[in-house]
């Protein structure tokens, strides 16, 4: 398995994260547990806010929070100058209650609820990215009732297909999200948008889709973005102060992937704006990114317990952990690929190829096909890499599983950041009507 951030392999021959035993991480907080090395995530914080600042231009780095959304990590963000990007009344709760700064909170989402769109009124976040008509409308109608003026980006596909998986693709014409420049729809968004007098227009929004190893397709969009905007000062004599540019730049999970360095990708995001965007305005526009996965993803890594296997003789062995598709969805959703290793172990040679499975009751429960480890037996640790984004935030209590704990680890200090739930946690929003009440049991 790579070692990602500050992991190594100790003494012990054990797996060590942020200077922490994971051997004594169970022994302290159980398993399954997603362990977040705080280190990496602001290096990486640090690089893209380092990167912007060598181009010249005017930015905000938003943390897409969908990624991993607790009050901890928000705080983090928030220690090192991140805005914010959510997408629903829970994630904009956690950033409120964990003290961010609301004017550096972006609003996303293509079916914003009129709830949804009152809490961030009065919470005074920066800016809503619209995604539709309906809710230009309803935007207005809010911020007309309440006589204020809601600032707003458009959100745009430029028709750039990103090459990744097509459920994390989203800057096609084929898209739920967003006005298309193609087909005439965002140039009639930025009408509309620019005659409703509650609604002030800051700019446009693109995001071609997540996982990405190349600059092409961001090059492109800057590209496009650009010609539209040139197209929309022409025609109705408006100019746009930002210019977002979303996320999806990619991370390590197997040796086949081949991400860029995080200033590689801002560097051909900025050059392009300079390029292609001279001459449209006064000055260039402000540039904001939304980095999620790329800032937590090879932060992350969850530890399990092995549990029983099963082998079937010439054709594969099953070891099973004590998670599963309740903590990590991602391979059965995207067929999505990880490294992992026996982190107890973690010195001992490769032996056998195993499958390692979930404890869920679903065949389509698999982690990891055809791993090769050392044999490993029953109680013994296998550490999986690369699960920071996308795992905890998509975690679910399928089977009545409890989700788990999740530790920030930094210079050898091991902090609780999410309790793992309990037994009461699952039953505690349930409710028994009297008339199904059993007798000696009390109804809620």
């Amino acid at each position: 398995m790579y070692l990602h951030g500050t992991s190594k392999i100790n003494a012990a021959g054990h797996l060590e994260i942020g200077g922490c035993d994971v051997v004594e991480l169970k022994q302290t907080y159980g398993t399954p547990l997603y362990i977040m090395d705080e280190t990496l995530i602001r290096r990486r914080a640090r690089e893209y806010r380092q990167a912007f600042e060598a181009s010249g231009l005017t930015f905000q780095v938003a943390y897409a929070s969908k990624a991993f959304s607790t009050l901890a990590m928000c705080r983090l963000a928030d220690e090192e100058g991140l805005s914010l990007d959510v997408v629903s009344d829970g994630e904009l709760h956690t950033a409120l209650q964990a003290g961010f700064p609301a004017e550096r909170i972006h609003f996303h989402g293509n079916n914003k609820t009129p709830d949804e769109i009152e809490m961030a009124l009065d919470a005074k976040i920066g800016c809503f990215v619209a995604d539709n008509f309906t809710e230009l409308q309803m935007l207005q109608a809010i911020g007309a009732d309440r006589g204020v003026q809601v600032s707003i980006l458009l959100r745009v596909t430029p028709g750039v297909e990103a090459h990744t998986h097509e459920y994390i693709s989203t800057g096609q014409t084929d898209s739920k999200f967003g006005f298309d420049i193609q087909n005439g729809t965002a140039i009639e968004a930025v009408k509309t948008a620019s005659e409703l007098p509650n609604l002030e227009l800051l700019g446009l929004h693109s995001h071609i889709g997540s996982q990405i190893f190349e600059t092409d397709g961001f090059e492109m969009a800057v590209e496009r973005v650009a010609g539209f905007a040139r197209g929309v000062k022409e025609q109705l004599g408006v100019e746009f102060k930002v210019v977002n540019l979303g996320g999806g730049f990619g991370i390590r999970y197997t040796e086949g992937d081949t991400p860029l360095e995080v200033a590689d990708y801002v560097k051909a995001i900025t050059d392009g704006v300079k390029k292609h965007f001279a001459g449209i305005g006064a000055q260039l526009p402000q540039i904001w990114v939304e980095p999620g996965r790329s800032i937590v993803g090879d932060a992350g890594t969850t530890l399990y317990t092995v549990g029983t296997s099963k082998d079937i003789p010439g054709v594969r062995k099953y070891v099973a952990v004590d998670g599963g598709m309740t903590d990590n969805p991602r391979p059965a959703l995207y067929e999505s690929k990880y490294e992992a290793m026996l982190a107890n172990r973690a010195g001992d040679a490769n032996e056998e190829t195993v499958s390692i499975a979930g404890k869920c009751c679903e065949s389509g429960d698999m982690l990891i096909w055809d791993l090769e480890l050392p044999k490993p037996n029953t109680g013994d640790l296998l550490a999986v890499a690369c699960t920071g984004a996308y795992n905890y935030a998509m975690a679910s209590n399928y089977n009545r599983i409890r989700r788990p704990a999740v530790v920030f680890v930094k210079d050898g200090q091991s902090d609780l950041v999410v309790r793992r739930e309990s037994l009461e946690d699952i039953t505690g929003n349930d409710v028994v009507p009297a008339r199904l009440a059993k007798q000696g049991v009390e109804a809620k």
